[in-house]
């Protein structure tokens, strides 16, 4: 089996614990406004790589990784993959490699084959990164052109099954940096037993290059990274 690989980097320090192989998937289904990433939306513009490629290229580094550390597969969006990527995480586990999903959601289905497949990957995933964009419906689907109810109910279901959790929320000026929408998240966040940490994002520009090299017109142009204390407001009502 083979998947679509846009990238990998060795030392990764931001996503998850400990030092991290990053691993990033190709193909995407939301349209983030404010991606800095858009030219992995695309799954066959990747390079088709096996598991365990992966993993020999990975294990090279696992001196480094000391207790905490190990593979982190983001994207894009990994779960669009999901046979892979339980192929490609299964065999990590044999090799005793923490592993991390960081993921939108989005592909998450409740129930039918799909779901089958995703109980059989969250047997060998160690922690899930969730990026919860947008607590209000109509607003996400504004921000990402995707709804997400599904991605609430996978985060409650991760809970209910004791799947460990980080909260990664991308604070937004005029869009997700609003403060009754904050307080709404943090309401859901507290009915979830097992959210380890809760991670604000502040909004940058440093993807835009990407955009206007792939000639899609950037949405939030006029847009600015928010106030360092509107940084320092939000992490008050998410974590404190």
């Amino acid at each position: 089996m083979q998947g679509y690989i846009h990238s990998t980097e060795s030392f990764g320090s931001v996503d998850g614990p400990g030092v991290r192989y990053l691993i990033f998937f190709s193909g995407c289904a939301m349209r983030c406004a404010f991606c800095h990433n858009p030219d992995t939306w695309n799954m066959t513009e990747g390079t088709l790589m096996s598991a365990d490629e992966l993993i020999e290229k990975a294990i090279r580094y696992k001196n480094y990784w000391k207790d905490n550390g190990g593979i982190t597969v983001s994207g894009g969006e990994p779960l669009l993959q999901i046979d892979f990527l339980t192929e490609l995480f299964r065999k990590a586990k044999e090799q005793g490699i923490n592993t991390c999903l960081d993921t939108s959601g989005n592909p998450y289905r409740a129930d039918g084959q799909w779901h089958d497949k995703f109980l059989e990957l969250m047997k060998y995933t160690d922690l899930v990164m969730l990026d919860i964009k947008d607590i209000d419906e109509q607003d996400h689907l504004t921000l990402t052109g995707q709804p997400n109810s599904n991605i609430l109910q996978m985060a409650t279901e991760l809970s209910d099954m004791g799947k460990a959790m980080w909260i990664r929320h991308v604070l937004v000026p005029e869009h997700s940096d609003n403060d009754d929408k904050l307080y709404r998240l943090r309401a859901f966040i507290d009915t979830l037993a097992t959210v380890e940490r809760v991670e604000v994002l502040p909004y940058h520009t440093l993807g835009v290059f990407k955009w206007e090299s792939l000639g899609i017109p950037y949405r939030l142009e006029n847009i600015s990274a928010p106030a360092p204390d509107r940084v320092v407001n939000a992490e008050h009502i998410l974590r404190d």
